[in-house]
């Protein structure tokens, strides 16, 4: 299920307001449970742009093939959310 922009917008302030990165993507997953979200390390993402910052934390945009995952710039394409800390 592709990503909205009103679900991005939801996740950056879940994201903003919980009190770690986890929590956020536990809480996600519990109102959102057709969509998938992980949590990694900030340095798993060097190199990659995040689709959101909110302060410390990011949320990356990912996709995958059915086999492999890659980030992507579109919430359409995107079918997961990868958060991290730095």
């Amino acid at each position: 299920m592709a990503i909205t922009q009103d679900d991005l917008h939801s996740a950056a302030q879940l994201l903003a307001s919980a009190t770690s990165v986890r929590e956020a993507a536990a809480s996600w997953r519990a109102s959102h449970p057709e969509q998938r979200v992980v949590v990694v390390d900030a340095m798993d993402m060097r190199g990659e742009t995040a689709a959101l910052r909110c302060g410390a934390r990011s949320i990356y945009l990912a996709t995958s093939n059915g086999h492999c995952w890659s980030t992507t710039a579109q919430p359409e394409e995107a079918t997961a959310l990868i958060l991290t800390q730095d």
